[in-house]
């Protein structure tokens, strides 16, 4: 069985041709990662590069810091304590309209993964409407989580101030505040919603998990996780990006063939919250969300962008040119040479 993976491992790396030619040519080779929950699978495409190597193979020394929430780590890239963020989609559409553009240069998610539930202590919390009053657990204010619950409360005749935000993070953090009562209902991602749901813990509200879900949640697709920099970075290391995206197309490669074991093996321990099982079926759940080769779409950028104007003041003013917010150039390179 190891000589198998050691033969199939040594078939990618020639099929893809990624290692020496990259190593030499990046204009950056030492770089800062930011990430908001690190170990969310929302993030998985993130570890598995990390894990399999395949920075490294690319010419990349990354340093990868996890700041517990979407937001926080948007903050470092703008204060430039990061170079790249994996982060939410979103974020490209809110800078702009503030001014300080980001782009998006590879989709990671196709669905969000984000789960809305009530918490079963709580009380018989059914619907979005039955929210008002009540405090939410969000992985981090102004944090994709928190971007879901604030849209849904406008599309149900509330506000944001309606309710009460805190910041649960996305690990055992999150698992902790429910557990002890601190909070009505929670948006956050798995592996902590199943988790919880296996606890009897929680009852969802609304699940983006799934194309379904995410259809009846905003309408349409939903663009999640990218990897997202500045103009400027890309600008000054257009090589580098390269590299970057070839890493993660590379990767969303390996996930979508990828069996259930195959990335058990590679994960630390840690990620499984003392249950690998509950841990396999949660990733069963999500490995539709992941895009099968990077590409974004104009149709769920825009589906982004009606839903930031529904409650985000500053993207309502302004005339956003989505076209600005991401682009598909670094994938279609990556997508020629990598099958």
């Amino acid at each position: 069985m190891r000589l198998k993976s050691v033969i199939a491992a040594a078939a990618v790396v020639l099929a893809f041709g990624i290692g020496g030619a990259n190593a030499q040519q990046v204009e950056k080779k030492d770089l800062k990662l930011a990430v908001g929950g690190k170990p969310l699978l929302y993030y998985l495409p993130l570890t598995v590069a990390e894990r399999l190597g395949y920075f490294k193979e690319a010419g990349l020394n990354v340093e990868i810091n996890d700041f517990g929430g979407g937001a926080k780590s948007l903050q470092a890239l703008i204060g430039g304590s990061a170079d790249i963020v994996t982060g939410a989609y979103d974020h490209t559409v809110q800078m702009q309209a503030k001014d300080q553009p980001i782009t998006a240069v590879v989709l990671l998610g196709r669905y969000p993964g984000i789960v809305l539930a009530s918490v079963n202590k709580a009380g018989t919390i059914k619907s979005v409407q039955e929210l008002k009053g009540k405090k939410i657990g969000v992985t981090a204010p102004g944090s994709s989580t928190n971007f879901m619950v604030n849209y849904l409360l406008t599309q149900n005749g509330m506000t944001p101030e309606d309710v009460s935000f805190i910041g649960v993070g996305g690990g055992p953090s999150a698992v902790a505040a429910v557990k002890r009562g601190e909070i009505d209902a929670i948006a956050n991602l798995d592996p902590v919603i199943s988790q919880l749901e296996a606890d009897g813990d929680v009852t969802p509200i609304a699940d983006t998990r799934t194309e379904k879900g995410t259809l009846e949640t905003y309408g349409g697709p939903y663009p999640a996780a990218v990897l997202y920099t500045t103009p400027a970075f890309i600008k000054e290391n257009p090589k580098t990006t390269q590299a970057l995206v070839d890493v993660f197309v590379r990767t969303l490669k390996w996930l979508d063939q990828a069996k259930t074991e195959d990335v058990l093996k590679i994960l630390p321990p840690e990620y499984f919250l003392g249950n690998q099982t509950l841990y396999a079926q949660a990733f069963e759940h999500s490995k539709p969300t992941y895009s099968p080769d990077g590409r974004f779409s104009q149709e769920g950028a825009e589906a982004a962008y009606k839903v930031l104007k529904a409650f985000d003041k500053a993207v309502a003013a302004t005339n956003i040119d989505l076209s600005k917010t991401y682009t598909n150039a670094y994938v279609e390179e990556s997508l020629k040479r990598i099958k």
